[in-house]
């Protein structure tokens, strides 16, 4: 009785009750939205801090943000089609090739706004500069801190593939893992939409 009661349990933990979403995947909804929330704060104050001063610019070249941008919606398909799907079909070998490449092209946008950073910083633009130098790497840091969060949270996961820990009916940390780093995605846009794109519409 204690054994089929247990396996009642996991059932309902991993699949939710009557065919619904889990308990864990409620939970990450309602940490997004947490986060999507502080987000939302810092925007605000961004585009305060800019309607009141007028300081509308566009910070650097747009090459660069365009082109870390594009790597980092692509690395949305890697961690859907190859992983999340790889594994929902106990496709191991997907599933490590997927979160492989979306670390790779996470990797890579860190780098690129590394880059964009360090020229920035040569043409005396840093967060002491100005209001809206200080909104500029608040904003844009603070998602890549995130991105880094996320690096490191696929990092985990991509080990644990490594030793087979997945199966394709319990994969959560692999579930969790995308949809975090699409979250990371979204609010990107909203990030370079606000500092990048907008100025150029009101210019």
């Amino acid at each position: 009785m204690s054994v089929a009661r247990r396996e009642q349990i996991t059932a309902v933990e991993e699949h939710g009750e009557a065919g619904g979403r889990s308990i864990n995947w409620w939970g990450m909804i309602f940490f997004i939205a947490s986060e999507a929330l502080i987000f939302a704060n810092i925007i605000a104050s961004f585009l305060y801090l800019e309607i009141r001063n007028g300081s509308w610019q566009v910070p650097t070249e747009l090459l660069v943000p365009v082109i870390n941008t594009a790597i980092l919606l692509g690395s949305s398909f890697p961690i859907h089609y190859l992983a999340g799907r790889g594994i929902a079909r106990g496709n191991q070998r997907n599933l490590r090739l997927g979160l492989f490449l979306t670390m790779l092209m996470g990797t890579i946008f860190l780098g690129g706004q590394l880059y964009e950073y360090s020229g920035l910083f040569g043409n005396n633009f840093t967060p002491q500069a100005s209001v809206f130098a200080s909104s500029f790497f608040t904003l844009t840091g603070f998602h890549g801190l995130h991105v880094t969060i996320g690096l490191i949270f696929l990092l985990i996961v991509w080990l644990r593939a490594l030793h087979g820990d997945f199966t394709a009916k319990k994969h959560w940390p692999v579930q969790a893992g995308e949809m975090y780093w699409h979250f990371v995605d979204g609010v990107w846009v909203v990030v370079f939409s606000t500092v990048y794109l907008l100025p150029l519409i009101r210019g």
